[in-house]
């Protein structure tokens, strides 16, 4: 027998390490590794890991397999892997259900159990006695799965093995906004059992994502049959989330060592090498010890301090485990792979040297690693007072088998046994290289020939639908439909996706199915959405940023496309809108907003793009693979015809009507607007309380006693009504035409609001309760509905008609039946006018769709029942209608309960409201759409999911207006939570709540596509961003609160998302009037010229725009305080900071809440739970420049501690009071140089001054008291505010001496 070689005799002695530590102890059964030899529970997490070494060892043999027994021992290593793997796949399969149902509830009780038996892969804990929801253990099964199943073993056998796999896959699709126990099966660091995101999840995640897409799970043997599907925008979810929070590991942990293997082996979840080198550098400064890295800052585990006879912590005995914290060598081991894909090899070598120094050698001389390291007892004293001085003692398991396994790795990884590649098959170590530009392509179709015309004349050449067959373009539903039938198994009882949701990535590629090629459009365009899809500038706004989104996260193979059809419903009057024409332009000229892209025809782009393979729609379960699934087949064929082929026939004639005699006007002038409850007037930005609520607001916070019934009926319509409601009749497709012309359009209508003041406003001076009052008696007053809705017939203006509506639902509620007005004897000129209306059908067939023409017809004599006739219906057969009464329409009770009308349909004000709600859509009168959307109750599409997307980057929203109304929203809400959240925090502004859906969605694009604007902002106060719109507009307009609120609800979608946008970036911008009085929001280049700031007040004559000049240079430190407090921005490392000064005093009292020192002993400086602590603090604060003040005085604090000044800040400190003291010193001075402020804040006294200041309000419109000019001074300077502040904490503080000289420096 040939001798071995030396590597051949190596091999063989880690073989018997391998199998004497690890593989002794695999049971023969399942296949699984008990925890120890007492304890029979298998860890999934425990026993992938475990399983590594064996699998490394068995690659090394079939590289030197030169002899039988070498491929002999590779292949029984191999099957040990594959043994193992399928025992915990037989484990989780036992569990098929709570896959199902976790897919539908994602409650922590539904979860894949974390550990199972090792005897008989049964569960061994009960659903509720474990923290068992761990996404990054299912995510690193997979992940392995998928890498072994790359270099060539084979674990899957059968095809349901393969759709159960499928729904692991969907199982942890969402883990970017699943909290979970995480790695150390704890969740919140206190052990309280309460699961938070984790960062090392949700990496784990996207790992396991990426390397399942498109993997074969049979191998080279398998066929499409056996192919694993991800949705890529799932895996980006992922990344996005992850990115944002590294290298924070979640809201009680502000850094884990368990990031190590999210940012190397075996994950490699992260592609910014930037991102990677911070947090391994954050976890070596703030976690590395002798004895290997702490898992987590104040970790109690196995301590000394520790209480083992309970499973949680006190919140206050967190602090006893600062610096005494076990130290553990597994992420020494990790630290050594990590450098070896790095190969750096001067890093591996010094960490292999360190971890040698801390293993301990079994007798036979075996280097084992052990679990952890602890101070022992008698030494705890001297670790507090010097950390890391004192030696520690090995606690826990030895060897510890996570951590042996990885050693094992390393070994045969320095020794060159195995390559890098080797461990990491699919390439995922690859994944932070630079990458290739990447190219967009374009393709634009129109939908007919008549809109390829008319590109045509714009020298734009594109296809029509019909002319790109074969290949076929379907909107996004339909993918989406298609998706829900992956992983569907009948034996498994699992039914496959359930989410709805397709991203950019999805629809930029190419389906195959059978021989047939599908493109899809993406699913922004799905016109059925919201009233914000009806704003052609916002659509291509968010175009050009899908565009940008592709070329930062497109990573598969090919160019991505996006199909776009252009549509009959995009034409401006017929015409192509001017944004459009020069946006296919720009794409022809090959370059957008910085992204290269291509503008063709699809069958240029077939070579160059994805192509996915759809063909788990074949029904193999039936066994015919090559057939498509029965349903499957009949979606298609019944969707192909549909999807755009039906033309929506939208015939808006503008039929005027007759003149007839002008009846008294009754006033509901106004309705609308006094509804709004944005206050920009009053300088403390309408937070002063409950006074000056409007009067509808105050009813729906004490409803006066008459108003009760009427007020209940009110708000549960809105409670059961969704989208439309179950109360709405169903209404049969036949009368898609009447719903459309409920009001006759008049296309030369002055569109103005502003103009028309109203009576209403006047009234409001009156008492507010008194308005109520009467209008609470006069509610059922018959006649006064009737002149009403006689008069919504005769208005052509849309506006008025809102107010008309608006007053009805107020007072009759949404499902008011206005066909039953024909019921009571009218006076004579009544039944006439009647009469006269039911003739004059036929020649007026706009009139005749108008289902409130029921509402008079009826004739004094016999009480009939109003009907509604088609448009097709002559006037002589309408008329024959009212004389052949049915018998039991004469009949009071049964008829009037109903109102029904002939054809079957009851018109109600909700279906009135909805006419309406679509003409405004049309003439895109914004204010109006969004408070009938609002009255409707109809909810943004995607606002769960733009909740969703702001909380997991770890920004909290609030809505409603601060101090009274405002709710926080901390965990995600399903749509119908949310949206009632958003109607309770706004009262009956139905307007505001509208917006506030609206910005949420635009936030969510921001923090998408611009995540640098959100630095140093922990909570989002949608109120209060909305009253700084309004403040902004009225101070850009130089008109009042009242006008600028009405501005603003009736600034487009585009232009709202413009100046969030500028708002948010703090950039300067200008107001420029565009036709029909639409405002314009434009950047300023340079805001130190004095600029024009062009303002038309939509005066329909069109008179010259009004020229204001704003000197710049006042009021700019005001503003800029405003808006950062307003967006709650903070400066950099401001809540750590403010934790050392809270370590120094006994709390921090802000608006009557304290901080107690106590805080530093549960949470530490970074913790994200302590600056919410904060926020919350200062979140008292109503006034936004008030509270800017406030963080400044807090910096001025955190200057004196980092200095060193004094040993203790003392007791309870009172921030407001050194903002005052500041204003008074402020004062001072301004009297000595006679500043700005001697003509207001620092007159000489009198009596005036006193009953002013006794009133609430100062002169200059400071809020709280403090002058406006200090708002508006520069922090620096000898005038500044900083010194102000510095001069009033050295008065203010008893700590700091008095006397003496002091080293000063404030930098």
């Amino acid at each position: 027998m040939r001798s071995r070689s030396n590597s051949g005799v190596r091999l063989d002695y880690y073989q018997r390490i391998v199998h004497r530590l690890i593989l002794a102890h695999q049971e023969p059964v399942t296949g699984l590794f008990p925890a120890s030899n007492v304890n029979s529970h298998a860890w999934i997490r425990d026993n992938v890991y475990c399983i590594l070494a064996v699998w490394g060892l068995s690659m090394a043999y079939k590289k030197i397999a030169d002899q039988d027994e070498d491929r002999a021992k590779c292949y029984e290593l191999e099957q040990s892997c594959v043994k193992l793997m399928r025992g915990l796949l037989m484990a989780m399969m036992n569990q098929k259900d709570k896959v199902e149902k976790f897919k539908m509830t994602q409650s922590p009780y539904d979860s894949l159990h974390a550990k199972y038996s090792s005897k008989n892969g049964l569960p061994v804990v009960g659903d509720n006695e474990w923290g068992h929801l761990q996404i990054d253990a299912v995510s690193l099964y997979l992940l392995i799965l998928a890498q072994m199943t790359a270099s060539g073993l084979q674990i899957v056998f059968s095809l349901d093995e393969v759709s159960f796999i499928q729904n692991l896959v969907f199982y942890i699709e969402s883990a970017y906004s699943i909290p979970d126990y995480g790695i150390w099966e704890r969740g919140d660091k206190t052990n309280h059992g309460e699961p938070e995101l984790n960062a090392s999840s949700i990496g784990m995640a996207k790992a396991a994502l990426e390397a399942m897409n498109e993997l074969d799970l049979f191998g080279a043997r398998g066929g499409p049959a056996s192919v694993i599907h991800v949705l890529a925008d799932e895996a980006h979810k992922c990344q996005a989330v992850l990115q944002s929070m590294l290298p924070r590991e979640s809201n009680s942990k502000e850094l884990d060592s368990g990031l190590l293997c999210v940012i190397g082996f075996p994950a490699f979840a992260v592609d910014d090498a930037q991102l990677i080198h911070n947090t391994k550098d954050a976890i070596l400064s703030r976690l590395q010890g002798k004895y290997g890295c702490k898992r987590f800052l104040r970790d109690g585990y196995r301590t000394p301090k520790e209480d083992p006879s309970r499973l949680y912590y006190e919140r206050w005995e967190l602090r006893m485990f600062e610096n005494i914290e076990c130290e553990w060598p597994l992420f020494y081991c990790y630290l050594i792979l990590f450098h070896a894909f790095q190969s750096d090899k001067r890093a591996v070598e010094e960490y292999a040297s360190r971890l040698e120094k801390i293993m301990v050698r079994s007798e036979d001389g075996i280097l084992l690693v052990p679990e952890s390291y602890a101070v022992p007892q008698d030494l705890v004293g001297f670790e507090y007072q010097k950390p890391g001085s004192q030696t520690r003692e090995v606690v826990g398991r030895c060897p510890f088998l996570w951590g042996q396994s990885l050693f094992i790795l390393g070994r045969l990884l320095q020794e060159g046994f195995l390559a890098v590649g080797e461990l990491d098959p699919l390439n995922r170590r690859l994944g932070a290289q630079k990458k290739p530009d990447v190219v967009v392509q374009v393709v634009i179709i129109a939908e007919d020939n008549e809109i390829r015309d008319k590109l045509a004349e714009h020298d734009l050449h594109v296809q029509t639908i019909a002319e790109v067959a074969p290949i076929e373009v379907q909107p996004a539903r339909v993918l989406s439909h298609l998706y829900t039938y992956l992983g569907r198994n009948r034996k498994l009882g699992l039914s496959g996706r359930k989410s709805r949701d397709v991203g950019i990535l999805s629809t930029s590629k190419l389906y195959s199915l059978k021989d047939r090629i599908f493109a899809f459009t993406p699913q922004f365009a799905d016109l059925s959405r919201f009233y914000i899809a009806s704003d052609n500038e916002l659509m291509i706004d968010i175009l050009k940023g899908e565009i940008n989104f592709l070329k930062s996260a497109w990573d598969l193979l090919g160019r991505p496309l996006v199909t776009l059809v252009l549509k009959r419903i995009h034409l401006d009057q017929d015409k192509i809108p001017l944004a459009m024409i020069q946006t296919m332009r720009k794409l022809k000229s090959g370059y957008i907003n910085g992204t290269r892209v291509m503008l063709g025809s699809l069958k240029d782009f077939l070579n160059t793009s994805a192509i996915t393979d759809l063909s788990f729609l074949g029904s193999t379960e039936d066994g015919y693979p090559d057939r498509l699934h029965p349903d499957v087949q009949t979606y298609l064929d019944e969707h192909l015809l549909r999807s755009f082929s039906n033309r929506s026939t939208m015939n808006l004639r503008g039929g005027q009507l007759r003149p007839r005699t002008l009846r008294r006007r009754m006033s509901c002038k106004g309705a609308i607007k006094k509804t709004r409850s944005i206050n920009v007037d009053s300088d403390n930005l309408g937070m002063e309380g409950p006074s000056p609520l409007t009067e509808r607001r105050l009813s729906s916070i004490v409803p006066p006693p008459w108003l009760q019934a009427n007020k209940q009926s009110h708000v549960s319509v809105f409670a059961t009504t969704p989208e439309e409601g179950p109360t709405s009749s169903p209404l049969n497709l036949g009368n898609e035409l009447i719903r459309e012309n409920i009001y006759p359009v008049d296309p030369h209508h002055s569109r103005s609001a502003i103009d028309r003041r109203s009576e209403f406003v006047r009234q409001q001076e009156m008492p507010k309760i008194l308005i109520q009052r009467h209008r609470a008696e006069t509610n059922f007053a018959d006649t006064e509905v009737e002149e009403l809705i006689a008069m919504l017939r005769e208005t052509e203006n849309l506006e008025e008609q809102g107010d008309i509506l608006q007053y009805l639902v107020d007072t009759q509620g949404l499902d008011f039946n206005t066909a039953r007005l024909g019921f009571k004897n009218k006076s004579e000129d009544n039944a006439t006018q009647g009469a006269d209306n039911a003739a004059g059908t036929g020649t007026d067939p706009d009139n005749a769709a108008h289902p409130s023409s029921a509402t008079a017809t009826a004739n004094s004599n016999s009480n009939c029942v109003g009907n509604t006739s088609n448009t097709s219906s002559s006037s002589s057969s309408n008329i024959s209608n009212h004389n052949n009464m049915s018998p039991h329409e004469n009949n009071h009770d049964s008829s009037q309960s109903e109102g029904m009308l002939e054809e079957g349909r009851v018109v109600t004000v909700r279906d009135l409201l909805k006419g309406l709600y679509e003409k405004a859509c049309q003439q895109k009168l914004w204010g109006l759409v969004r408070h009938t959307a609002g009255m409707l109750g109809k909810r943004v599409e995607d606002l769960a999911k733009a909740v969703t997307d702001l909380l997991v980057r770890q920004k909290q929203v609030t809505v409603g207006m601060p101090p009274n109304n405002e709710y926080t929203i901390t965990a995600p809400l399903p749509e119908v939570e949310l949206r009632q959240l958003i109607h309770d925090a706004y009262g009956d502004d139905e307007s505001t709540a509208m917006l506030t859906q609206e910005l949420m969605v635009y936030l969510a694009m921001f923090i998408r596509t611009e995540p640098q604007l959100f630095h140093e902002m922990l909570r989002l106060r949608v109120g209060l961003i909305i009253q700084v719109m309004a403040k902004e507009l009225s101070r850009t307009l130089n008109c009042d609160g009242e006008e600028a609120s009405e501005h603003l609800l009736n600034l487009s979608p585009f232009e709202m998302k413009n100046l969030l946008y500028h708002i948010l970036s703090g950039k300067e911008f200008a107001v420029s009037s565009v036709a029909r009085g639409n405002l314009s929001i434009v950047s300023c280049k340079s805001s130190r010229v004095s600029k024009k700031s062009q303002i038309g007040l939509g005066d329909p004559e069109g008179e010259d725009a009004l020229i204001a000049t704003i000197d710049d240079r006042q009021g700019q430190w005001l503003r800029r305080r405003r808006l950062d407090g307003a967006l709650n921005r903070v400066p950099r490392d401001f809540y750590s900071r403010v934790w050392t000064v809270l370590e120094k005093c006994q709390g921090l009292a802000i608006e009557g809440r304290v901080l107690q020192q106590s805080l530093t002993q549960e949470m530490t400086p970074g913790e994200l739970k302590f600056a919410l602590e904060v926020e919350t603090a200062l979140n008292q604060i109503p006034q936004p420049e008030y509270r800017q003040l406030v963080v400044e005085a807090l910096m001025v604090l955190t200057l004196v501690t980092e200095h060193n000044m004094v040993p203790s800040l003392g007791g309870i400190i009172y921030v407001e009071h050194l903002v005052h003291k500041a204003n008074q010193l402020f004062l001072e001075d301004q009297r000595k140089v006679q500043g700005d402020a001697t003509l207001c804040c620092a007159k000489i006294k009198d009596g005036k001054e006193q009953q002013q200041a006794a009133s609430g309000m100062l002169l200059c419109g400071g809020a709280a008291y403090i002058c406006q000019h200090l708002y508006d001074s520069a922090p620096s300077g000898s005038y500044g505010t900083m010194t102000y502040m510095s001069r009033a904490v050295a008065l203010v503080l008893d700590c700091v001496p008095k006397h003496g000289e002091m080293e000063c420096a404030i930098s």
